[in-house]
């Protein structure tokens, strides 16, 4: 078995569809012309299942439904802004058949939110959220560290939809000490329990929640989900009803249907008396150089951004 501790999510990942499909010939991985050692291994080891389609991604969308139609399980991977050029090949090839029939195909999109920050807007990725979460049968995910990516395909072999899995192009600490902690049946986790406010996070974020959390003692909590529209609506609102205030967090565009716009519907729906409040990025692009983190602050929903609010709400 291969040891997935202190790589990156897509090593993770991708070293971990390596081991399936040793063990199983019915799956395939799809590349757009991407590269990574743990990838070395898969185009070397099964020559008939892994293809380049070359930088040719509404091409590997066509493929892979081709592939899901005659019955196999597909990985394909590409950076994860690029997926956003193929939204009609998977309306139209993912989404809709997937209503009639399987069609297990896993997209792994490297580059969630601002993991390529210095490569500037063209290579930011802040719409996938709201944008796959709108696709009728298409699952998405957004792991917050590489236990949870290393996973996946135990949970892409149960369940036979078109998923988009949201991977960050950066090495972050383990939030997970194993993987039985990761329960695809609830969506989410609270990582920390708190008195008065809840902050839900996605991905990267997740760390940053965690961090801020631990300013305020046992009065914040936090929930990573990473089930973005497939959580246990029941099992999220209890855990949120104790909460006066939640906040939701995002390396994405508030106000757009994203974690903010999932997290605001729970809440309106199951009738919680908790307040609200969203922090992501506003609609615009961000041209600047700088790392993610600067970009945040830019934008208005950096560290101390969120510490500010959360300080009003106790005070």
């Amino acid at each position: 078995m291969t040891d997935y501790s202190g790589k990156p999510m897509r090593e993770a990942l991708i070293s971990a569809v390596g081991d399936l499909m040793g063990r199983d010939e019915n799956v395939f991985f799809l590349s757009a012309d991407m590269g990574a050692p743990s990838l070395d291994r898969i185009r070397e080891t099964f020559t008939d299942r892994f293809i380049n389609v070359g930088i040719a991604e509404q091409n590997m969308i066509n493929v892979a439904a081709g592939l899901a139609m005659e019955g196999f399980t597909v990985y394909t991977y590409a950076i994860a802004p690029f997926y956003l050029r193929t939204l009609e090949q998977i309306r139209i090839n993912l989404s809709l058949p997937s209503q009639l029939r399987d069609i297990n195909v896993n997209m792994l999109a490297l580059g969630a939110g601002f993991s390529y920050d210095v490569s500037g807007p063209t290579h930011h990725c802040l719409e996938d959220i709201s944008v796959m979460r709108s696709m009728p049968n298409v699952i998405t995910v957004s792991p917050a560290d590489w236990q949870t990516a290393a996973i996946l395909p135990g949970f892409a072999a149960t369940t036979a939809k078109p998923k988009y899995f949201r991977l960050d192009g950066k090495v972050h600490p383990t939030l997970y000490a194993t993987p039985e902690q990761v329960d695809f049946t609830q969506g989410f986790r609270q990582l920390r329990q708190g008195e008065r406010v809840c902050i839900v996070a996605t991905g990267v974020m997740t760390h940053q929640a965690l961090k801020v959390a631990g300013r305020f003692g046992d009065e914040v909590g936090v929930i990573d989900l990473f089930l973005l529209d497939t959580a246990d609506d029941d099992a999220l609102t209890e855990a949120l009803s104790s909460y006066a205030t939640v906040i939701t967090w995002e390396e994405g565009f508030a106000k757009r249907g994203g974690l903010d716009a999932c997290i605001a519907l729970l809440i309106l729906e199951k009738g919680l008396a908790c307040r609200h409040q969203g922090f992501g990025m506003p609609n615009a692009f961000d041209f600047t150089p700088g790392d993610r983190y600067r970009l945040h602050d830019a934008n208005g929903f950096g560290e101390d951004t969120v510490v500010e609010a959360i300080s009003a709400v106790l005070a």
